[in-house]
């Protein structure tokens, strides 16, 4: 546990709480979007890194395995969208990859980072931005408009608009085809949102509270729960991209 000094409800507390900056009434989470950030720019560094030294010989190590992500990713795009896009492929790569390792920051032990930080006079800090709904829905948000954009560009203003009012049950039926259409469309980033939040909060959740028992009996839970957690993260991290492979699919399409 954490300090000897706290009880288990405010340790608990003190870990769900985030850096917080307030400023106009708005508050921001600085740790997720420092976490997020940096991660996002670590991996750029190291893609470019590895796509210079890239060679069209017999590949290294870590030449091969990125290669097999990435054609992993393009065959799931390849199969579930069937429109004209050279933005799916590497904007599936990037929320899979991205999400993934935002997911397994909360692998690392739940005192290390609170501790280092305290050091400086940081006393809250939450490492795993897809604990974060802010987080999450904003990545939610930003497939939404992504969303968008493809109805417009394929349909057309007047074709999108024309599917909206029309389906599905007919022109004569216009308010409760706007009615269905809108209740389809918003319940796509609140899902992407919530899915992906819900079951990270929970893994942290649980890691903290294992925090709490003993030292000596707590490696085991911890043990188990980290191994299974890494299916989760990487489980969350698929169906996030897999679901924004679909829905751009489906706006493509043309009724």
């Amino acid at each position: 546990m954490g300090s000897d000094s706290i009880t288990s409800i405010e340790y608990v507390t003190h870990h769900l709480t985030n850096f917080s900056y307030e400023f106009g009434g708005f508050s921001v989470n600085l740790d997720s979007l420092l976490v997020a950030v940096f991660l996002a720019a670590a991996l750029s560094a190291f893609f470019f890194s590895v796509a210079r030294k890239a060679t069209a010989g017999v590949p290294s190590g870590l030449q091969n395995f990125i290669e097999m992500v990435y054609e992993f990713v393009d065959g799931e795009v390849t199969k579930n969208f069937h429109g004209s896009s050279k933005l799916i492929a590497p904007l599936a790569l990037t929320i899979f990859i991205w999400i993934f390792s935002m997911n397994t920051m909360d692998l690392l032990p739940v005192d290390l980072l609170p501790r280092v930080l305290a050091l400086f006079g940081v006393h809250y800090f939450r490492v795993v931005p897809t604990t974060d709904l802010n987080i999450t829905l904003g990545m939610a948000l930003t497939v939404f408009l992504l969303i968008l954009f493809f109805n417009l560009k394929i349909k057309g203003v007047g074709g999108f608009l024309k599917e909206v009012l029309t389906q599905p049950f007919g022109p004569y039926m216009m308010p409760l085809n706007i009615l269905m259409r809108l209740v389809e469309e918003v319940s796509k980033p609140i899902s992407l949102a919530l899915r992906l939040f819900g079951n990270l909060f929970a893994g942290e959740l649980i890691f903290v509270l294992i925090a709490i028992l003993p030292w000596w009996i707590q490696w085991m839970p911890g043990l188990i729960w980290a191994l299974f957690h890494i299916l989760v993260v990487t489980l969350q991290a698929f169906i996030f991209m897999m679901l924004t492979i679909i829905y751009l699919g489906m706006a493509c399409e043309k009724h």
